[in-house]
């Protein structure tokens, strides 16, 4: 069996650490003494014929590190599918690490993939810092983000505040005056802020001040949405919006067990477009994002960096509104579907 030569191999020939070894395949700086003496290691041992060698010589691994904040959702699995179906007939490959929905951990995911010598980094980020910028700057990777906006960063994301602002002035349309927000920190700007203020705005136009929106804070899963239910009941709305799909699922759930009947007592409404929302009864009404184009623009935006071609800093992709059964029109008296003679 041919040995596979290794970068301990290559160090202790070269009279240098391993981690001297690392940095020179990765680009990192290395004293010009240090590089003459691996460089000469990596040709005797025949260290060239495997991948970091390879990459010295074309200057590309067909390696893109992706950051994800977590797996258990719906949304990733979308994305992904938009980014494999550019990378793959690309010839490239993935590398995935997970921030599990912390800022701190994203960071050192990027500079953890940067070391591993990916060509590229995309990140679905969880809130974009001036950290992450200067990251950015440091690294000589090009890097996009989904997910959230900060300038001078490529960004690709949903329109979060048009999403918002297209359920606010549709509720409105519906008769719906009194809403609960049920939505998430303030942390994650997208979803936390320019969500909440694009419906704030399309609910309670500048014009008129009739309408009250009471906020209910919770998380992006099921259960603390489920568990926050009570206190959003407590306000007394004629409808709940829940920030994503996930969160309105968890909603319909609590008001099922209790009895309370949708939309006849309180309308749920949500953003996604999750599949799972047209399956549950009554079918969710949803402001629909397409993630799978996000993944593809991502990807794509990301390729022309590499061609070292300028996307644009930041895109914002439009939403859809899907008109379901979970929202009553307060202006026509309620008719079940009984009534209708629907079977259930």
């Amino acid at each position: 069996m041919e040995h596979k030569v290794t970068i301990k191999e290559v160090a202790e020939l070269a009279g240098v650490s391993k981690s001297t070894v690392s940095r020179y395949l990765n680009s990192g700086y290395v004293s010009e003494e240090k590089k003459e003496r691996v460089r000469a290691a990596i040709q005797e041992t025949g260290f060239k014929s495997n991948f970091f060698a390879k990459r010295l010589k074309t200057k590309e691994s067909k390696l893109i590190g992706i950051v994800l904040p977590r797996m258990d959702s719906v949304t990733v699995g979308k994305l992904l599918m938009g980014i494999n179906r550019i990378l793959d007939p690309s010839g490239y490959q993935v590398l995935v690490l997970v921030s599990q929905l912390s800022q701190e951990k994203e960071l050192r995911a990027i500079h953890s993939l940067q070391q591993q010598g990916v060509d590229g980094i995309l990140v679905d980020s969880v809130g974009l810092t001036a950290e992450h910028e200067k990251l950015v700057r440091e690294i000589p990777l090009p890097v996009v983000f989904t997910g959230q906006k900060h300038d001078g960063l490529t960004c690709i994301k949903v329109d979060d505040y048009g999403a918002g602002h297209r359920m606010g002035a549709y509720l409105r349309q519906m008769g719906h005056r009194h809403a609960v927000f049920a939505g998430v920190s303030e942390s994650d700007r997208a979803v936390g802020v320019d969500r909440k203020r694009g419906f704030l705005d399309g609910f309670c136009p500048h014009d008129q001040d009739d309408a009250q929106v009471d906020f209910v804070h919770t998380g992006f899963d099921f259960l603390s949405a489920y568990d926050a239910a009570a206190e959003m009941c407590s306000h007394h709305p004629t409808v709940i919006v829940g920030a994503t799909d996930n969160i309105s699922l968890g909603i319909l759930r609590y008001l099922h067990e209790r009895g309370i009947r949708v939309p006849e007592q309180v309308s749920v409404t949500g953003f996604g477009g999750y599949e799972v929302g047209a399956v549950v009864y009554p079918a969710l009404t949803t402001v629909a994002f397409d993630f799978e184009l996000i993944g593809m623009r991502a990807a794509q935006a990301l390729l022309d960096r590499l061609k070292n071609k300028e996307p644009d800093v930041c895109r914002l992709e439009p939403s859809h509104l899907i008109e379901r059964e979970s929202v009553r029109n307060l202006h026509r008296p309620y008719v079940s579907a009984e009534q209708k003679g629907l079977t259930l």
